[in-house]
C-alpha cells in the first residue's frame, strides 16, 4: 500500500487499538511498511513487526488511555471483546481522544449493526457527529473464523468436522481479514479522509452448507453444517465459553442471517483498494499451502 499523504504534511502518527489482533496486526504492518508511524496498543503481547512504538492499553483500565493517546493524530478502534454494550466504555475514550487532538478515527464495526443501534451503532453515530475525520468499517463475517482453532466455528470444524449454527439456508458475504485491513489502512493513511461507512464483503455469498462443501473438497476430509434453533445455538456457544448475553446476541445475528440479512455483496473492497476481494476458496488454498 502506498498512502496518499501529502509531502507538505507531517507523517501521521496512528494509534492502533488491538494491534496484536486479527485486523490490528495486519493494519499495523501495512501502515509501518508505507512509512506511517504506528503506536501499537496491546494488553501484553508483542507489537506487530515494524511498529514504531508499543504501549499497554486495556479498555477496563483508564490509566492506560491517556499515555496511549499522547501525541497521536489518528487512531484505529476495535470494541472491547465480548461486551454487548461497548458504547459506555468507548464514548468517553473517543471524547478524550478528540480533546487531545486526534482528528481521524477509523472504527471496526459490523455489517449486522446499523448506525444508531445500541452498542457499536451508537459509537458509529457519535463518530459521524463528533470526529473531524472518520470512517466506520462494517464488514460481513470474517472468513478466518472458519479456519484454525482460535474461533468456536473453526475449532469445531477442525476437531469434529462440523459447524453448528442457526443460520439455516441463509447466505453470508464472508470477507477476508486481509481485505478489511487493507481498506482500514487506506482510510487511516490517505490524505483525504473517507468520511463514510464502508460495507465490506467478499466476492460471493455463501451458506454454511457451502462452507462445509468447500472445506470438504479442499481438505479431503468430510465437513458438515449442523442446523439448530437460535436458542440451541446460544446454549452451545455458552458451553463453548462465550458469555451468556453475548452468546444471545450472536444467536440473534445467526437468526437474522437465516432471514437474509447478510446475503448482500458490495464492490467496496475493489473500489477502495483497486483489486477484487479474495474468495473463501482462495483463502483455504493458501492456508493449506503453509
Amino acid at each position: 500500500m502506498t498512502p496518499t499523504t501529502s509531502h507538505d504534511r507531517p507523517t501521521p502518527r496512528v494509534l492502533v487499538i488491538g494491534a496484536s489482533g486479527n485486523t490490528g496486526r495486519r493494519i499495523s504492518e501495512r501502515l509501518a511498511a508505507s512509512g506511517v508511524l504506528v503506536r501499537a496498543a496491546t494488553r501484553s503481547r508483542q507489537a506487530p513487526e515494524g511498529a514504531a512504538e508499543q504501549v499497554r492499553f486495556d479498555w477496563s483500565d483508564a490509566s492506560t488511555h491517556g499515555p496511549a493517546l499522547q501525541g497521536v493524530d489518528r487512531m484505529y478502534l476495535i470494541a472491547p471483546a465480548a461486551v454487548e454494550d461497548p458504547d459506555s466504555i468507548m464514548l468517553p475514550f473517543i471524547d478524550e481522544a478528540l480533546a487531545r487532538g486526534v482528528r481521524r478515527v477509523v472504527l471496526l464495526s459490523s455489517s449486522a449493526i446499523p448506525e444508531g443501534a445500541p452498542g457499536l451503532g451508537t459509537v458509529h453515530q457519535a463518530l459521524r457527529e463528533r470526529a473531524p475525520e472518520w470512517t466506520v468499517l462494517q464488514p460481513s463475517w470474517f472468513m478466518q473464523n472458519l479456519l484454525g482453532t482460535h474461533h468456536l466455528h473453526g475449532k469445531s470444524l477442525e476437531e469434529h468436522g462440523t459447524v453448528t449454527t442457526a443460520t439455516g439456508d441463509g447466505r453470508v458475504g464472508f470477507v477476508d481479514v486481509l481485505d478489511i485491513a487493507e481498506v482500514a489502512a487506506r482510510a487511516l493513511a490517505d490524505a483525504q479522509p473517507h468520511d463514510t461507512a464502508h460495507h465490506l464483503t467478499g466476492p460471493e455469498a455463501l451458506s454454511y452448507d457451502d462452507i462445509a462443501s468447500i472445506l470438504t473438497r479442499a481438505t479431503g476430509q468430510p465437513k458438515r453444517h449442523v442446523r439448530v434453533s437460535r436458542d440451541d445455538s446460544a446454549r452451545l456457544m455458552v458451553e463453548g465459553g462465550i458469555p451468556e448475553r453475548y452468546a444471545a446476541l450472536l444467536a440473534r445475528m445467526e437468526d437474522a442471517i437465516a432471514h437474509g440479512a447478510e446475503a448482500r455483496l458490495t464492490p467496496t473492497v475493489e473500489r477502495v483498494t483497486g483489486r477484487p476481494p479474495r474468495s473463501f476458496q482462495a483463502l483455504v488454498r493458501a492456508s493449506l499451502q503453509r
